[in-house]
């Protein structure tokens, strides 16, 4: 097959064009159990979509959240996450509106971010978009697997400060078997097809992340009641010396405000995801998009309660001396069981995260491979029976190969860089603006065909501006931390 053959197939495939339509536009008669596009009927709702979404945004860094604020202080750190929630739920809605290309109910859908690209601007930006979008959930991959193994190692922590007391010796422990275990899960996990497969695995995760999040609301509001009293200040974090009894410098300061800022408005970074989770949603009336907006308001007034609830809570028992992490950072040590119920659900809701956040990159390749070669047995799939059962399974070779070896790649630039978490946070500063804000609205003056000057356009065009100005003086903020933790973690560095 020729390279521009299988570009016309590829568009065909994460458009679903030609699916249910002929030549000319004119709908044909589809199966009962297939939709418009020839794929079979999803059953996606409101709900699951609020799961997925949910599963993807509410992760463990939310428990960090009481460092963010404290570093803003009572007013800037509330104020910021209740900004960037109606941001981010206005461009979200600008997104969906780009799922189907021309009439919003049966114009040609566009199953990926790519696609609506692609379907909407020049092709130089799809390669932009594809290039920042893939690199930034493969680091986010990366992230996600530190993330859950250091929730695990505080299973370890907890029960060892609980058992030689809060001065024994239980930060020497190495997180490198705790990453390779979490890697052996997600390849497991990784064979699952799709995210229209994986309603379930997002519904647990949700369920987990209330889980944790409420432990760590509940203990941080004993602790305020042991306190005696609400801790912290209106402006944050002062220069000269926190609760901690370290120095605070005018431009460390800075660095640290800059960083909480970026925190937060990423806290809400879904877009790169969010139409493939609304392709997983079953055809309604109006449209996919207003069911969509449904889930995303959900799932943003979710996502806030909580954030708000974890930082304000956090900082207020902790005040300036708020650790990067509720559970993790031992701002609390009893009781333990507690804490290790908490970590657990971390871990489990992260496994349905790192699914949710790598089906884009699984089923690009695998979309490429099918366009290419349709009729290899290597891509396609066969039913093989599990010794000595008679129980058969479906297998793709291709996805059980491929998928293995990408867990693989995670797995080990975790084991190797412990630091690139910070690396990560680098990464999203970077993509936050033309994924989250620049990408929506340039697909939706484009669709809408909104009028150059108008008053709607200037305040998008404002918009993008200054949700690009986040992005340059976060990213400034997760260099200052990205160096920090180098010189702490030089892989380099002799002896």
């Amino acid at each position: 097959m020729s390279h521009a053959m299988a570009t016309v197939d590829m568009r065909r495939l994460e458009t679903g064009a030609g699916g249910g339509f002929d030549g000319m536009g004119l709908s044909k008669r589809v199966d009962d159990d297939l939709d418009d596009d020839g794929r079979p009927r999803r059953t996606g709702t409101a709900w699951t979509a609020s799961a997925h979404i949910i599963t993807t945004v509410l992760g463990s860094g939310v428990l960090s959240l009481a460092w963010g604020v404290a570093q803003l202080g009572w007013v800037a750190g509330p104020g910021v996450m209740t900004l960037f929630a109606a941001v981010i739920y206005y461009t979200s809605a600008l997104l969906a509106d780009c799922y189907r290309t021309g009439d919003p109910v049966s114009g040609p859908r566009n199953r990926t971010y790519m696609a609506a690209v692609r379907a909407t601007l020049d092709e130089s930006k799809v390669k932009l978009c594809g290039a920042i979008q893939f690199v930034n959930l493969f680091g986010i991959g990366i992230g996600i697997t530190i993330a859950a193994s250091v929730s695990m190692l505080a299973i370890k922590k907890a029960g060892c400060f609980h058992k030689e007391g809060h001065k024994g010796d239980c930060n020497s422990y190495s997180m490198s078997p705790y990453i390779a275990i979490y890697g052996i899960m997600e390849i497991f996990f990784s064979q699952i097809p799709g995210l229209d497969s994986m309603w379930w695995l997002s519904i647990l995760a949700t369920v987990m992340s209330f889980t944790y999040s409420t432990i760590g609301i509940s203990l941080g509001v004993a602790q305020i009641v042991a306190n005696g009293g609400i801790q912290g200040g209106l402006t944050g974090v002062a220069v000269s010396i926190n609760a901690a009894g370290k120095s605070i410098t005018v431009m460390e300061k800075v660095w640290r405000s800059l960083q909480a800022f970026g925190n937060m408005a990423f806290a809400y970074g879904f877009s790169i995801v969010l139409l493939e989770i609304q392709d997983t949603l079953k055809a309604a009336a109006p449209s996919e998009a207003k069911v969509m907006k449904k889930a995303t308001a959900v799932s943003v007034a979710v996502t806030t309660v909580i954030y708000l609830l974890c930082g304000c809570v956090g900082y207020a028992a902790f005040g300036d001396g708020a650790p990067d992490n509720l559970l993790t950072g031992f701002g609390f040590y009893e009781p333990f069981w507690l804490l290790d119920v908490a970590n657990a659900a971390v871990v489990v809701h992260l496994v349905g995260t790192y699914q949710v956040i790598t089906q884009p990159i699984f089923a690009y390749v695998e979309l490429r491979a099918a366009a290419a070669w349709p009729d290899s047995a290597f891509v396609g799939t066969r039913e093989v029976r599990l010794w000595p059962t008679a129980v058969r399974v479906s297998v793709c070779p291709l996805r059980l190969t491929w998928r293995t070896a990408y867990v693989c790649v995670t797995t080990a630039v975790a084991m190797a860089m412990p630091f690139f978490g910070s690396v990560v946070g680098l990464i999203g500063a970077i993509s936050f603006w033309p994924l989250t804000v620049y990408f929506p609205v340039s697909m939706y003056i484009a669709q809408r065909r909104v009028p150059r000057g108008s008053t709607r356009w200037m305040f998008l065009q404002a918009l993008s501006a200054v949700c690009l100005l986040v992005s340059v003086v976060a990213a400034a903020g997760s260099v200052a931390d990205v160096a920090a933790e180098f010189k702490a973690h030089n892989p380099f560095r002799r002896g």
